[in-house]
């Protein structure tokens, strides 16, 4: 039963958070219309696709890999249960947030407006403030010298070339 919780948190805080963040606003930012292409470069258009799909992929997957694995949601008021260290998460410790990015990015170039970069870095700054003030000492609280053994090794923002494998795995 806790699985099936989990799901449908994941699944509802997938449309509230990132849907709204990485879509509806970008959307609304840009007066839900497609302008001219950036520079005047019709292939920019396609490079901003790629970056949606290439945010999609990791955000999605993490958020499935949070109701599987961890038991529980991204959504602060609902938990994991476990630490997930496994997917996306042994290249990067956020890649929900670098999805995220990469989709406003992406919807910024395939909408051919430019203030979404202004967005892309507001965005970026509540990141860094929520990741650094909230979301990291919380972690550290819940899962101890788990979480800094996981901090050690994976990068918060940058992903690492190879996956890391925690000690317990090996």
């Amino acid at each position: 039963m806790r699985k099936l919780w989990a799901i449908l948190g994941s699944a509802l805080f997938f449309l509230i958070a990132p849907v709204t963040v990485g879509v509806i606003v970008p959307l609304g930012i840009a007066g839900w219309r497609v302008g001219p292409p950036l520079l005047g470069i019709p292939f920019i258009r396609a490079l901003g696709f790629l970056l949606v799909v290439v945010g999609a992929i990791p955000l999605i997957e993490s958020f499935v890999r949070f109701a599987l694995v961890g038991l529980g949601t991204p959504a602060p008021i609902a938990p994991t249960q476990h630490l997930v260290v496994s997917g996306f998460y042994r290249y990067v410790r956020n890649p929900m947030y670098v999805g995220v990015l990469a989709i406003i990015i992406g919807n910024a170039l395939i909408l051919g407006d430019t203030d979404l970069f202004a967005y892309a870095a507001f965005i970026v700054v509540a990141f860094v403030l929520f990741v650094g003030f909230y979301e990291e000492p919380a972690l550290r609280r819940q899962f101890g010298d788990e979480y800094k053994e996981f901090c050690a090794n994976v990068p918060r923002w940058w992903p690492r070339l190879t996956p890391w494998r925690p000690a317990t795995q090996e």
